[in-house]
């Protein structure tokens, strides 16, 4: 019975081949141009989330509190009737307390790696030109293990500052604008007065100028004497094994050391809002073109339900009963659907291939940018769900209509 009712629903649309050929080509076309935004969107997305993921710590536990502390006269003498005004908290050395207390309780949870640094803004000097840096002091080896730095190493290794303590990391950019080259002298003046000569035993390329012009890695002790925080630091990173874990392991992190602790997905919060909305709306878009494709396939189906009025109370009045009747006209919007998303499938890979290989450039970036396409088996299956959808939905009320019709009615000249 299926086979036949197939049959059926192929000759019905054969007979009509102009309006089902245009039916088929809008499926086709709204399945194809749906999965291509759908791979460049979802796939750029991934990018971006992957850039924040591999290039920036999943969390950070800065040398600040999340909530100010109160001062100790608000706290001795609440609602006093003498108050004093415009407190000023005692001058002090920042940076984490204790902080190889710290690094020693989170090693010990599964799946993380941590890392102290000490970071501050100073001004590197060569052959009369002078630059701002944000001076980073690490310890390599830990570095290493929670940042994707040696990565983007072109010459040298993070290694060597080890090696050699008075070694400097630098990105090729700042090394093109102020015209020095590995192996040469920096000098390093800190905010707090003191020069270090340090040697360039590294360079990075990121291809993001932003840090390739303005970042500087130099040993951690190094750095603490250069800014005479002796045993100071002022930020933890930390690599999870799991970065989706991130938000509920920095509230169990804050909770234990006091310090504030913010995860990726807090710090570009606004950033993962934009991008579901940009969702939300590539979808409404793409989605417009299936329903479009949708009316096509509602009208070709509706005019084969009027004309074949006398063949439908035909095959009612020999034992096809109102289900198969409706089955048989599903089936063409079935088929319509299946063979536009064989089409629009194929079609949609090549406009993807074809997105794949367009690139520009980007503010701040020194590198060709490709667009990210999303080869998921779930976009395919997506694109060829919501297809096959509408599709249906299309074919549904028309052979709902064409279940109703009464064959006595018909056969007799009724209406």
């Amino acid at each position: 019975m299926i086979r036949l009712l197939i049959a059926i629903a192929a000759r019905h649309l054969l007979a009509r081949r102009r309006q089902s050929i245009v039916s088929l080509l809008g499926v086709v076309l709204g399945v194809s141009f749906f999965l291509s935004i759908s791979a460049m969107m979802r796939g750029s997305e991934l990018d971006i989330i992957r850039r924040l993921v591999d290039n920036a710590p999943h969390i950070t536990i800065e040398d600040q509190y999340r909530n100010p502390s109160r001062q100790p006269v608000v706290e001795r003498f609440p609602g006093a009737a003498v108050q004093l005004h415009h407190p000023v908290p005692q001058t002090e050395m920042r940076g984490i307390r204790g902080y190889p207390q710290i690094l020693d309780f989170l090693r010990r949870t599964p799946g993380l790696q941590a890392s102290a640094v000490l970071t501050e803004q100073a001004l590197v000097t060569f052959a009369g030109k002078d630059r701002a840096v944000s001076l980073n002091g690490i310890v390599a080896n830990e570095y290493t293990r929670v940042s994707t730095l040696q990565r983007y190493m072109v010459r040298g290794s993070l290694d060597d500052l080890a090696v050699n303590p008075n070694g400097i990391v630098v990105g090729d950019e700042l090394a093109r604008l102020m015209s020095f080259s590995l192996g040469n002298n920096l000098r390093v003046a800190s905010t707090t007065g003191q020069v270090r000569t340090f040697k360039i035993v590294g360079l990075f390329h990121t291809g993001r100028s932003d840090v390739d012009a303005r970042q500087a890695f130099v040993a951690l002790k190094r750095v603490q004497s250069l800014l005479e925080r002796p045993n100071r630091i002022n930020t933890i990173v930390i690599k999870l094994a799991d970065p989706n874990a991130a938000r509920t392991e920095a509230s169990r992190i804050e909770q234990r050391v006091g310090y504030k602790t913010v995860s990726w997905q807090e710090r570009s919060e606004d950033l993962m809002s934009a991008l579901a909305i940009r969702s939300v709306i590539m979808f409404a878009v793409v989605g417009a073109v299936l329903v479009v494709a949708a009316f096509g396939i509602y009208n070709v189906i509706s005019t084969v339900v009027l004309e074949k009025q006398r063949d439908i109370a035909i095959l009612r009045a020999m034992g096809f009963r109102a289900r198969d009747i409706e089955r048989m006209f599903l089936a063409q919007g079935v088929l319509i659907g299946a063979v536009g998303n064989v089409f629009g499938i194929g079609l949609g890979c090549a406009f993807m291939a074809g997105l794949a290989r367009v690139h520009f450039r980007i503010p701040g970036s020194t590198d060709p940018n490709y667009l990210a396409i999303d080869w998921s088996p779930m976009q395919f299956l997506l694109a060829g769900g919501v297809a096959m959808l509408a599709a249906m939905t299309a074919a549904f009320l028309p052979a709902r209509r064409a279940a109703k019709v009464e064959p006595v009615d018909v056969l007799r000249g009724g209406t």
